[in-house]
């Protein structure tokens, strides 16, 4: 008898600690509406979590125009508009550009070896939601910290031509990743 209560012990132990490691591994990013007049209301979440086949991310988003949208991680951790080369304020700049650690400077999608920060296509239904899952092979939860997490208006064809990113144009929705929190 008290070896079983040993047993089932370890054994609750065991998933406790499996429990709290899935738990580090995992992330909920809060997204907001971005225009050039600054961050706005909250349209839901983006859960981030490793998995062994790269980062999963499952987002729960309302609010959105329907269709393909592009989706990146953005180096700075800044949802903040900020003053273009024309001088005009755009929405989330301060976002900075594509997370492209390894200096690739190419737009070549989740799957290609481009940009670190290109992320499968976030598609949203007629309902103005987006809630089916994307995978970036390339990325961990660790690779997000201090970065934003955006998406873009149009879709995205992970090449500069015939637009420059894929011509997924301005930026209508951002989210700042601390992990710390």
């Amino acid at each position: 008898m008290k070896r079983n209560v040993m047993v089932l012990g370890t054994i609750a132990a065991s998933l406790l600690l499996s429990s709290t490691l899935q738990a580090e591994q995992s992330q909920q990013i809060e997204m907001h509406e971005v225009s050039a007049d600054g961050v706005g209301e909250p349209i839901g979440t983006v859960q981030v979590e490793d998995s062994e086949h790269g980062l999963l991310l499952t987002p729960s988003l309302s609010d959105l125009p329907a269709g393909g949208h592009g989706f990146h991680v953005h180096e700075n951790p800044s949802c903040e508009p900020g003053e273009n080369d024309s001088g005009e304020m755009t929405p989330a700049l301060s976002a900075g550009g594509h997370y492209d650690p390894d200096e690739a400077g190419s737009h070549e999608g989740p799957y290609g070896d481009g940009h670190l920060g290109d992320l499968p296509l976030l598609t949203v239904n007629d309902n103005g939601e987006a809630v089916t899952p994307v995978l970036a092979p390339r990325l961990s939860v660790d690779d997000l910290d201090g970065r934003s997490l955006m998406v873009h208006a149009g879709g995205d064809n992970y090449s500069d031509d015939p637009d420059a990113l894929g011509g997924g144009g301005s930026r209508i929705a951002c989210g700042v990743i601390d992990l710390s929190s």
